[in-house]
């Protein structure tokens, strides 16, 4: 598309460093750059209290609905219609300090340096930050998101119970952020993401910004591999009952199975307990996580297939039970294309270097594209290291991807769909 002629702002970049580093102190992990603030937990309240704290300061009408998302608005009515920025806050339990802080910390940054210029929008802007996007203590991830869009109804999201077998519910009511405004959310007119890539290409290619065209689909599974607990010196081999070689050859067969048909497919076994989890008995059962995604939705489920069989065959020749439950499925998602030719053609302006790309990780942005215009913007992370406390991403990098979510979303308020 055409560069849209508009108004145009510069981003305050030392301000928006100190923020994430400000953030960063909540749930910092000793001796490092990292730091842990699970969903819903006392270091989330504190992280959402700074950041809502930033919000009020520039007059923003902020809005918290009934399962913890956060948006504001420049417009006193709300954000309908609004050009919004956004992400999350949560971090895995051992995390950088850029996943989801972001694209929030810069939406902020882009609204305040927006204000501060006195320039008058055809569109109000936005920002938001959802609930429990990592998914690390409750299922599923984008969970804020999904509940935001209509895809998960309120009364579920309540009801969710965590690995600690505490319930969303309840820790939305302590931590005082089960909010008053009604879910699905109002929509918005566009809705950009900015987030670091958390994946080694843009590095590795020297490339500053990633244009993404969409989001892996993802399926997580659950098996529970039930067998027989016995003594490890006095079974013989051919009489055991073992889930945990079970679960040892159901790990390899899923990393085979993205092996052998290649693609954008990837598998990961993230999670393997046992019980009794002791040194000289055979288990009496396993459970383990299993991560499918794939660009495309057929090859996925081809995958899924092809899993399922395995576990089957797997189990039924060492005579385990198996039980199995759906964490999370969520089809691949395309950005709109309008959206994307957008920041391709004003970072070009600038004179950065792009690559189209997709995300291989889930992000808030692949479900608020089911109710509005929508894309996202990468920013290289060094050598692909994320969802761990070495995250780094150039401060140069992080202000021009700043900048060009300011120039992107100034754009988008000119546009009429």
């Amino acid at each position: 598309m055409e560069l849209p002629s508009g108004p145009s702002v510069t981003i305050n970049g030392s301000r928006l460093l100190a923020r994430i580093t400000e953030l960063a102190q909540i749930g910092a992990i000793e001796g490092t750059q990292g730091c842990s603030r699970l969903a819903f937990t006392d270091s989330d309240r504190e992280g959402r209290d700074l950041v809502v704290t930033w919000m009020r300061d520039l007059g923003l009408t902020v809005s918290i609905d009934v399962v913890g998302n956060v948006v504001a608005s420049t417009n006193s009515d709300g954000a309908a219609g609004a050009v919004m920025a956004g992400s999350h806050i949560d971090t895995v339990g051992t995390g950088g300090r850029y996943d989801g802080n972001l694209g929030v910390l810069a939406g902020l940054e882009v609204i305040e340096a927006t204000l501060a210029a006195g320039i008058t929008l055809n569109r109000p802007l936005a920002v938001a930050f959802f609930s429990n996007e990592e998914g690390s203590r409750y299922p599923p991830d984008m969970m804020g998101s999904l509940a935001y869009v209509g895809g998960m109804s309120v009364e579920a999201v309540l009801e969710v119970e965590g690995a600690d077998g505490t319930v969303v519910g309840d820790e939305l009511d302590r931590i005082g952020y089960r909010g008053a405004a009604p879910c699905p959310g109002v929509v918005p007119h566009a809705f950009v993401e900015l987030h670091i890539e958390q994946g080694p290409v843009l590095d590795n290619e020297g490339i500053q910004i990633g244009v993404v065209e969409g989001v892996q689909g993802i399926s997580w599974t659950e098996l529970r591999f039930v067998g027989q607990s016995n003594h490890a010196g006095t079974t013989p081999m051919n009489l055991r009952r073992d889930p945990m070689a079970v679960a040892a050859e159901v790990a390899v067969a899923a990393r085979a199975i993205a092996t052998d048909m290649g693609g954008t497919q990837v598998a990961t076994v993230g999670s393997l307990t046992l019980h009794p989890n002791l040194v000289n008995v055979v288990p009496a059962h396993a459970t383990m996580t299993v991560d499918l995604r794939n660009t495309d939705e057929d090859s996925l489920q081809r995958a899924e297939h092809q899993l399922t069989d395995r576990v089957q065959k797997i189990s039924g020749l060492e005579g385990i039970t198996v039980e199995s439950r759906s964490l999370a499925r969520f089809e691949p998602v395309e950005f709109d294309e309008r959206v994307a030719n957008c920041i391709e053609a004003l970072a070009q302006h600038k004179g950065l270097s792009t690559r189209r790309m997709p995300s291989g990780a889930g992000h808030d942005a692949q479900m608020m594209a089911r109710i509005c215009p929508t894309g996202m913007i990468f920013v290289p992370s060094v050598d692909g290291i994320s969802h761990n406390p070495a995250e780094h991403t150039d401060d140069k990098d992080l202000v021009a991807g700043a900048q060009l979510l300011a120039d992107t979303m100034l754009a988008l308020t000119e546009v009429t769909w």
